[in-house]
């Protein structure tokens, strides 16, 4: 019996080894971080553990364990490690994104679907395509906003529905939206949306169920998009393809096929979802920074005035790509935007294998029932260090997190972090780059970054060349779950103060 004791207690050691290397404030002895108290603040709910231990922290979240990650190494080498990490979703969420999506499919699959649809929306001829395009809407949206003066708007639900436009009208070409149709997707994608943190109960009455209503509706939206597009083809072969509905059906893979109907369908969804939401977020804060620092918004407007007067007498008025491509102050202005309001919470991946992060890699042995007997014994030990434990463990199938909103708000990364501060990207100040991942990093890198940031700037030019923004609360409070906004939508008044362009 005093052997059998005597094994047990070797073995349980021996999983305690194990357990301390996982990482600190082990969460069999308590969970420290909720899900929702963690995403629903700026920063300071992950900022107490992101100085020791690595910058990593072992919790439980989704209903699974999981590690969450707070150094920007660390989040840059578990992003860029496609042969230990995959997509780490909640099964929640991939429900909702579709089974074909860039988001719920195996590596092999993301490289194959990557190569197809990205280049309808990467490079110069691709943003050249798009820019007339994105010019109209900015446009008309601000002309439609600043007529409306007898009562404030929502300048960030106003900049969602623009967003939404050109999102749309990239997908299915300029000429052929109907503005009823238009109003129609963008409502059921408002519901589509608010079923992404909503509680995973797929039953009548709660959000989540009618989040899978209107995505059986967008499915059959898209479908019927993709339908009339065969027929079109077919009645006209010679029609002109540029749009990236056309573009997506048109397109072969290295072996010569073409998507499906589902990939295709499941593609557009998220395409759209990605397209719109987080580019007019970026846009409303970047507005509503320079309007709270009259002296970068004055150095951003000089800018675009120097890019407007070395137009020739005789040229175009339009905003061109290479005039696009000078604007260096509003592309700190813009990064800066990235760095403060966060959009990006976090990234999810879960680990294919066990996984040795700093040390020494422990494999768990077998959990006898008996385990949780030894465990208060022993792990006071594991505290104290007296294992000789080095290194941390992340055990196959654990959820990891890389934190993006604690990489870009964490003062070891950037000096006054939450100080709006374009001129910390200049050339010649020590360049933080290191610590910024708004769009990810390694082979699942936003496919629309490029596209994304093309289209603030475009906002950015006509607004500080013609307009002001009038905030009514300016010190609204703000939310930060899932994306930093105003809780009033930035309800403001537009002015405008130039008709020069």
């Amino acid at each position: 019996m005093a052997n059998i004791a005597h094994g047990e207690e070797e073995l349980t050691r021996h999983l305690l080894i194990a357990i301390s290397n996982l990482l600190p404030n082990t969460m069999l002895v308590e969970i420290h971080c909720n899900s929702n108290d963690a995403m629903a603040t700026s920063g300071d709910a992950t900022q107490d553990f992101s100085y020791g231990d690595g910058g990593m922290y072992k919790t439980y979240m989704f209903r699974t364990p999981s590690i969450i990650v707070t150094k920007p190494q660390v989040c840059k080498k578990i992003l860029m490690d496609d042969e230990n990490f995959e997509l780490g979703w909640p099964q929640s969420v991939l429900k909702l994104i579709g089974k074909k999506a860039l988001h719920g499919i195996t590596s092999q699959e993301h490289k194959r679907l990557r190569r197809i649809t990205t280049s309808p929306i990467k490079g110069k001829n691709a943003l050249c395509l798009y820019l007339g395009l994105i010019e109209e809407v900015v446009k008309c949206s601000f002309e439609k906003w600043c007529a409306i003066e007898d009562k404030p708007i929502e300048f960030l639900s106003e900049m969602k529905k623009a967003t939404f436009e050109v999102t749309i009208r990239i997908m299915m070409g300029s000429n052929e939206i109907d503005l009823q149709w238009l109003d129609m997707v963008e409502k059921v994608y408002t519901i589509y949306l608010k079923g992404f943190l909503a509680l995973p109960i797929n039953l009548p009455g709660f959000a989540y169920h009618r989040a899978f209503k209107a995505r059986e509706n967008l499915v059959k939206i898209f479908q019927s998009v993709i339908d009339e597009r065969k027929v079109m083809n077919t009645k006209d072969e010679s029609r002109t393809k540029c749009d990236m509905v056309d573009l997506i059906m048109e397109t072969e893979d290295d072996e010569g096929k073409r998507l499906n109907d589902e990939e295709i369908v499941d593609l557009l969804i998220v395409y759209v979802f990605a397209g719109h939401e987080t580019t007019a977020h970026t846009a409303a804060w970047a507005v509503m920074y320079l309007e709270q620092h009259p002296e970068f918004l004055q150095k951003a407007k000089e800018e675009q005035e120097e890019i407007v007067k070395k137009r020739l007498p005789d040229s175009d008025t339009k905003l061109s790509y290479d005039e696009i491509k000078q604007m260096k102050y509003l592309t700190k202005v813009i990064d800066e935007t990235l760095r403060c309001s966060n959009v990006t919470l976090a990234i999810y991946r879960n680990a294919k294998r066990t996984i040795n992060m700093n040390g020494k890699l422990h494999h768990f042995p077998c959990v006898l029932p008996s385990f949780r007997q030894f465990f208060d014994k022993y792990y006071i030990l594991c505290k104290k260090g007296s294992l000789g434990v080095t290194g941390y463990t992340i055990p196959k199938g654990w959820k990891v997190l890389t934190w993006i909103r604690q990489v870009n708000l964490d003062p070891n990364n950037h000096v006054n972090p939450k100080e709006f501060n374009p001129s910390r990207w200049n050339d010649d100040e020590a360049k933080p780059y290191s610590a910024f991942l708004p769009f990810g990093a390694g082979p699942r890198l936003c496919p629309g970054a490029e596209l994304a940031r093309l289209e603030v700037s475009v906002f950015l030019h006509y607004f500080l060349l013609n307009y002001r923004l009038e905030r009514v609360n300016p010190e609204a409070r703000v939310s930060y779950l899932p994306i930093p906004s105003p809780t009033d939508n930035c309800l403001a008044r537009l002015k405008r103060i130039s008709t020069s362009c």
